[in-house]
């Protein structure tokens, strides 16, 4: 049995991946859910990446070179890491690995691909796949103006293969244009849930 594994049966703690393709809106429901004031633990996400204009380092993500990227793989210090369009991610081992002991809620943010990876490693984890409209996922890509048109079309192709494996995770959120607010519920319904269920 893995660390990984081990660590889930013998502690408290509740693994929850928010997932989805690029342009669904997994940061902006993220962030609405912190103002919620709730007890949650949110580890933040390392990348290779640029910041977007409104990100701070440290807050919305630790931005990284590849070289440190790489130094962190070698170390094993990453719990899932993937190459997302050409950049980095990874999530950090400590912060989840202690959060988890301590019998914490915590809420990772990831591609579809990483969610992936965290469910093979953490059976016990929640996947939440969110979802929209093709139609919408395109006008806000365009809206957030950091891909050229090639990589929209790119993300587009990519969205419509992630789609189909749906199948793969626990629940489904469609967050359509004006369905915020409700995406935000239904996500803390399902945690809420969850933690009730398996506590009792």
């Amino acid at each position: 049995m893995t660390k990984h594994k081990t660590i889930l049966k013998n502690y408290g703690g509740f693994l929850f991946v928010i997932s989805g393709p690029s342009g669904v809106g997994k940061d902006t429901v993220v962030s609405e859910i912190k103002k919620l004031k709730h007890p949650y633990h949110y580890p933040i996400t390392i990348t290779t990446r640029k910041p977007r204009i409104e990100e701070i380092d440290g807050t919305h993500y630790f931005f990284v070179n590849k070289t440190k990227f790489q130094e962190l793989i070698l170390q094993d210090q990453l719990l899932e890491w993937a190459n997302v369009y050409g950049d980095l991610y990874g999530v950090p081992k400590e912060p989840v690995y202690k959060a988890l002991e301590k019998g914490n809620q915590v809420i990772l943010k990831l591609d579809v691909q990483g969610a992936l990876k965290i469910k093979s490693d953490f059976p016990k984890s929640t996947l939440i796949f969110i979802t929209a409209p093709d139609s919408e996922l395109k006008s806000r890509l365009i809206k957030r103006m950091t891909e050229s048109n090639e990589e929209i079309s790119q993300r587009l192709e990519t969205a419509k293969k992630e789609k189909k494996m749906i199948r793969e995770f626990d629940y489904k959120i469609n967050n359509k244009n004006g369905n915020l607010k409700d995406t935000v519920s239904q996500i803390n319904k399902i945690i809420n849930l969850v933690t009730n269920t398996s506590i009792k």
